[in-house]
């Protein structure tokens, strides 16, 4: 993080998603923050707290792919979850404190890969000592029968040469095929089923591992090649090698003070509550919200996490709905809005050209593996852009995701036919496009069934 500014943020962002610098600005600043806050006395840094943020912006537009693109390039424990799956405590359904124990989760996962890439050299050796005990056990000596062992030494040199001889032809892969029989540990889970209510999910979780620390851990044998028995040993070794509670310990650090959580959908729980009763999915979710990003204390099964300083981003359309319909107490742990813009008929164009994962370079990647070569010629491009927007005029706007859907009936054809193409060429040009798709465009009814 201490490499990037929120002018290079944005521009690794731009490498993926077109236009909507707004968002990207208010992304990039409050990630900065994150670091800054870190590099702050002790006493002071408790006191910053988080600026949140809310996307207002219709679908398709680049919300869900901002938070995509954050998660590969910031090196924090990152989630991305989905308002609208979440319940009020004390009703069937998942409660919001489970958010922050899949963040944790995935912390810990995290950081025990880090660990385990750092130790993967030695793991890999100790698993080579492992396979070559298998191999030629360290007891067993050279000996011909009838014929009396002279020295204890010689026989030891033998069996270390024959060790050595074995190496060598592991590491050039000669042994790679040959069957080896391994003793794989075996913990015999207990088939227990727990229906536990939303709030209790850890008890679920608990039970089932105090009833399996209870069960006896057995050793099951397997027949495998040595390629597969490297992999295991040395998966079994780097295990042996981390410090797991010291792992767990680094993974709740990192959440209390990197911890990243895009709440998507925000936009289905605003709205008052109804009439008819409880509305268990709104305005209750809402209120279960307010102390965890307001900052409070959740239990995990690797310890409490507090969440006073996890930056919460929140996204929605916000078609039916205004951000003015959430509650006051939740508008104002959000004080950062971003509204993203509708996407143009020129903004279609960019995004089918200039991003490093461009539709159009992935539709020619894709039927390159079947030896066909497509060419898009400047106008079909102009011609599929200008059919995303007046479709999306004509029915509902959907945003960059139109594309999908154009460039799939498009290309229908060729994809279909490609494996008997091998080798041809196919010149996509605007009179193809409209031939393919314009009398789907100019049919509203059947458009909104097939576009």
């Amino acid at each position: 993080m201490e490499q990037l500014t929120p002018r290079q943020i944005v521009a690794e962002l731009d490498k993926y998603i077109i236009g909507q610098k707004d968002a990207k600005r208010a992304v990039a600043i409050a990630l900065r923050n994150r670091w800054r806050r870190q590099r702050l006395p002790e006493d002071l840094r408790d006191e910053v707290a988080p600026k949140n943020i809310i996307m207002i912006g219709p679908t398709g537009v680049g919300k869900t792919e901002i938070a995509r693109r954050l998660a590969k390039l910031v090196d924090a424990p990152f989630i991305k979850v989905e308002a609208s799956k979440y319940t009020e405590v004390g009703y069937v359904g998942r409660d919001v404190e489970s958010m922050v124990r899949d963040l944790t989760a995935l912390a810990v996962d995290m950081v025990k890969e880090e660990r385990t890439k750092a130790v993967q050299e030695r793991a890999r050796e100790l698993a080579e000592e492992r396979l070559l005990d298998l191999l030629l056990p360290v007891g067993r000596v050279a000996m011909t029968p009838g014929v009396e062992q002279t020295s204890d030494v010689s026989a030891i040199t033998s069996a270390a040469e024959t060790r050595e001889k074995l190496r060598k032809r592991l590491h050039e892969g000669k042994l790679d095929d040959r069957t080896v029989e391994l003793e794989v540990k075996d913990r015999g889970a207990p088939m227990v089923e727990i229906f536990s209510n939303s709030g209790i999910e850890e008890m679920d979780i608990n039970v089932k591992e105090m009833l399996g620390n209870l069960m006896p851990q057995r050793a099951k044998r397997r027949k495998v090649k040595i390629r597969e028995a490297q992999r295991i040993l040395a998966q079994e070794e780097g295990d042996k090698l981390i410090d797991i509670d010291d792992v767990r310990s680094e993974a709740v650090r990192r959440v209390e003070d990197s911890g990243i959580i895009f709440l998507d959908e925000i936009d289905k729980i605003a709205g008052r509550e109804s009439s008819h009763g409880p509305d268990v999915s709104r305005q209750g979710v809402q209120r279960d919200l307010l102390p965890i990003v307001e900052g409070c204390t959740v239990t995990t099964k690797y310890g409490l996490v507090r969440t006073d300083h996890v930056l919460f981003i929140a996204a929605g359309a916000f078609h039916v709905t205004k951000p003015s319909d959430l509650i006051p107490e939740l508008q104002g742990r959000f004080p950062l809005r971003v509204e993203l813009a509708s996407l143009t008929q020129d903004d279609f164009v960019r995004i089918l050209t200039e991003p490093r994962n461009a539709l159009i370079k992935q539709y020619v990647a894709l039927l390159e593996t079947e030896e066909v070569r497509l060419d898009f010629s400047e106008d079909a491009v102009q011609e599929i852009a200008a059919i995303a927007s007046t479709v999306n005029q004509a029915t509902e706007n959907i945003g960059a995701r139109r594309l999908y859907t154009i460039l799939e009936r498009l290309l229908e054809e060729i994809s279909f036919e490609a494996p008997a193409m091998q080798g041809a060429r196919v010149d996509i040009n605007a009179a193809y496009v409209r031939e393919r798709l314009q009398e789907i465009v100019k049919n509203e009814d059947l458009s909104r069934y097939i576009l």
